[in-house]
């Protein structure tokens, strides 16, 4: 399986398993200028921005511990964005690494 079949899959997995934990999902794959958020869900009156890591060994470290900097600030950006769009200020919001 190529990378991106790798991810696709991934992200298949995280959001069933989230489905049947209550989430609603509201999108996936968004994407803005600065970035990407792989699943966006609602729990409650939440609103859930989800990154997904697929690790297939944790020899070098578990897969939340691969979010730099970089990345947690894009997808801030890119929650913004969404928030911005969907008149969202209102609501809580909730980062989650699956």
């Amino acid at each position: 399986m190529n990378r991106k079949a790798t991810g696709d899959y991934a992200e298949q997995l995280a959001c069933g398993y989230l489905e049947r934990h209550g989430l609603q999902l509201l999108t996936r794959n968004y994407r803005c200028r600065r970035g990407e958020i792989d699943i966006v869900m609602r729990d409650g009156d939440s609103l859930v921005f989800v990154e997904v890591r697929y690790r297939k060994q944790v020899h070098f470290g578990h897969a939340a511990e691969t979010v730099s900097r970089i990345k947690q600030s894009r997808i801030i950006h890119c929650a913004r964005y969404y928030m911005n769009i969907h008149h969202s200020w209102n609501e809580p919001v909730r980062f989650d690494v699956v």
